[in-house]
């Protein structure tokens, strides 16, 4: 493989790595294998710490090539636990609301359900890594200080449920990019009256690269030196 000229390779990214820890990791045993000062690397499309799966890498000159890869639409499957929230819509933080799900129909379920198929507007995440004012949401979020999140567009394709774990909730989802999953499963809580946090995610395609094609950081690291 030619890293240094441009290649663009597929990461199963583990829990708790930051899509940037990913990045470094790869970058810094380029750089010591080819005895290189500098080679550019980067993501087309960040995954969240709790987050696992793929996670599109490119080098050299293919980093061009990550604005068009992170447009693609994605494809991610999950957990929402129905009946609890926290601040970050995820297990980063803790619980701070508990909600009776005894109530909660099938019926109600797969009414909410359809209603988040096609074109939306979502609300980020406060902790999330958008850019708010040149400083990311997640360190005012993080910082105890109150941010205004504006809309984004997004489209869902297909949603998909899995009930018989209830009140945990597996999914399937296809989205486009942009598409905050956390703000899904706050939102899916929400609508149906008893909160719900996202507690397991993982991405499994993105456009037509899919994580059966993905290897872990340790089989690239492995790759890199054998080369």
């Amino acid at each position: 493989m030619d890293f240094l000229s441009g290649e663009t390779i597929l990461v199963d990214k583990p829990f708790g790595w930051t899509s940037f820890d990913v990045v470094n990791k790869i970058r810094w045993n380029l750089k010591q294998k080819l005895k290189i000062k500098k080679i550019k690397v980067g993501h087309a499309g960040t995954l969240d710490p709790l987050a696992t799966g793929l996670l599109v890498i490119c080098t050299g000159k293919n980093t061009k090539k990550i604005e068009q890869l992170t447009g693609a639409p994605k494809s991610y499957t999950g957990t929402i636990l129905l009946g609890k929230t926290t601040p970050s819509y995820d297990l980063e933080t803790e619980y701070d609301s508990i909600q009776d799900t005894s109530s909660v129909s099938l019926e109600h379920i797969e009414q909410v359900r359809k209603g988040f198929v096609g074109i939306q507007q979502q609300i980020p995440p406060v902790f999330s890594a958008k850019q708010i004012d040149g400083k990311r949401a997640y360190d005012y979020a993080r910082a105890g200080k109150s941010i205004e999140m504006k809309a984004n567009e997004i489209e869902i394709s297909s949603f998909k449920l899995h009930v018989d774990r209830f009140p945990e909730i597996d999914f399937e989802i296809n989205c486009s990019k942009g598409t905050y999953i956390r703000s899904i499963a706050s939102d899916f809580g929400k609508n149906l009256g008893c909160g719900g946090t996202l507690i397991s995610l993982r991405r499994i395609s993105s456009g037509e690269l899919s994580i059966k094609d993905a290897k872990t950081v340790d089989e690239w690291l492995k790759i890199i030196q054998e080369m």
